[in-house]
């Protein structure tokens, strides 16, 4: 009989989808998300070359070098998440806390690299949050971001402190892994689009 109630709840769970109701949720979540920051990609957009305001604009005081090198640490976060999911999924608890810990490692050194840059623009630039409609669209943009940024990086620490704890994690926490994973790889790649279209590609106004 236990085989069979099992069986029963995991048609109820995959019966419509095909997928878990946690994945089903967290994918509409994320969907929502992505919404979201394409609506705030739009309001930076409509402001960032509209001339006629006082202060800098953000295209004028970019670093780009440094914000490369910053890109670049986060999109190496991706690569260590799927080593820690590799490493969970083959049983290597030792693998999977050390690559847990380095993926919240490089994210907290991304969000150190993002608070020295807005430092930097406050005071050498007084580029203030008010300063003009293209710096709040800006910040309000990347400053939401960088909170996703922190969620994650909370989120990976309670998985790795949750298996240094019990000595592990178990296999029913494989679904937390995996879900884990996902939001963080969607931070990644909504930062991908933002580097692009706010850094490259973004221009000051003539």
């Amino acid at each position: 009989m236990a085989d069979v109630h099992a069986v029963e709840t995991d048609h109820e769970e995959h019966e419509s989808t095909g997928v878990s109701n946690l994945k089903l949720g967290m994918w509409i979540f994320l969907s929502s998300e992505f919404l979201f920051f394409g609506a705030l990609i739009t309001n930076y957009l409509l402001y960032s070359n509209r001339g006629g305001f006082t202060g800098p604009y953000p295209a004028e005081v970019y670093d780009i070098p440094f914000t490369s090198v910053s890109s670049f640490v986060l999109l190496m976060s991706s690569l260590t998440m799927v080593l820690a999911h590799n490493a969970f999924s083959r049983g290597d608890q030792n693998g999977t806390r050390t690559w847990l810990f380095a993926t919240a490692a490089l994210g907290a050194v991304f969000l150190g690299g993002q608070v020295f840059e807005f430092t930097e623009f406050i005071v050498n630039y007084d580029m203030k949050l008010t300063t003009n409609p293209a710096a709040s669209a800006f910040y309000v943009l990347t400053g939401f971001h960088g909170i996703h940024v922190a969620i994650g990086v909370l989120l990976l620490l309670s998985l790795w402190g949750i298996s240094r704890a019990r000595g592990g994690l178990s296999q029913k926490s494989g679904l937390n892994v995996e879900m884990v994973g996902l939001y963080w790889h969607f931070v990644d790649i909504i930062w991908i689009v933002i580097f692009t279209v706010v850094y490259l590609l973004s221009l000051p106004p003539a």
